[in-house]
């Protein structure tokens, strides 16, 4: 392998369903790069200095669900736009003399920002964010980016502006962008998709979903059914993943 084979590496629950690997390890070939990426798929977050510990090569790590929010304790510091979300899912690997040094950034806002942004031509005012995670933290600092106002959906009562049993067809028109930032209808749950009024959805409508996999999945096709304009998830996780090696690699990023 050499000395300066570098390893990269994807921290989660279930990662069956990883993205990254595949980007990255096509990435590694195509380019001739000294480096393999690993999914560390661990049952706790408790279990993530390990992962640090029994790897001395690794040189960058991505996070992804349950534990953008849960990492954070394990970190050195945090760049300013994953301060300011509360989550992390790019994590920046430096050695120094004292030891490692991990630093916590959030590269899903620019994938998103990046995704969304030009789908936002109409006079898009008001979002609605469906999930409350790491994720989602992440899409509503992208919209308010984007000069929009955001309402939060979730399954209980009090921790957001609605439930979904509060969402009406006046609501759902009021708020002409709408966003997934839930798990739902993920491989290999494909037949699930969040509890909304689809019928009140038209042609006026932005929506995204964060989930890839399936492409499109049956939120998407349920909106698209009704004339909206739907985006997937895909091209978020590219550009995050694009802005994460630039990360790893030492290159300053704009909206950090």
């Amino acid at each position: 392998m050499g000395s300066d084979h570098r390893i990269y590496g994807l921290v989660g629950k279930k990662l069956g369903h990883s993205f990254s690997r595949d980007f990255f390890g096509e990435k590694f070939k195509k380019e001739g790069i000294n480096a393999e990426y690993v999914n560390y798929e661990i049952p706790t977050i408790n279990q993530f200095p390990e992962i640090i510990k029994a790897t001395p090569g690794i040189a960058g790590l991505n996070v992804t669900i349950p534990y953008k929010e849960s990492v954070i304790q394990f970190l050195d510091a945090l760049a300013p736009m994953a301060a300011r979300i509360g989550a992390v899912n790019t994590i920046q690997i430096t050695r120094t003399e004292s030891g490692v040094r991990l630093t916590g950034h959030n590269t899903d806002i620019i994938g998103f920002t990046e995704s969304i942004r030009p789908h936002l031509v109409k006079p898009h005012r008001k979002a609605l964010m469906l999930g409350s995670g790491g994720a989602a933290k992440a899409m509503r600092a992208g919209l308010e980016t984007l000069g929009l106002t955001i309402e939060s959906v979730s399954r209980h009562a009090g921790q957001s502006d609605y439930t979904y049993e509060d969402l009406t067809p006046e609501i759902i028109q009021e708020h002409t962008v709408i966003v997934n930032a839930t798990p739902l209808g993920m491989w290999p749950e494909t037949e699930t998709a969040p509890d909304i009024p689809y019928g009140a959805i038209g042609p006026e409508h932005v929506i995204f979903d964060a989930v890839y996999n399936p492409d499109p999945t049956l939120f998407l096709k349920k909106c698209q059914e009704q004339g909206a304009d739907v985006i997937s998830g895909i091209g978020m996780l590219h550009g995050q993943a694009i802005a994460a090696w630039k990360i790893w690699n030492g290159k300053t990023l704009i909206s950090e």
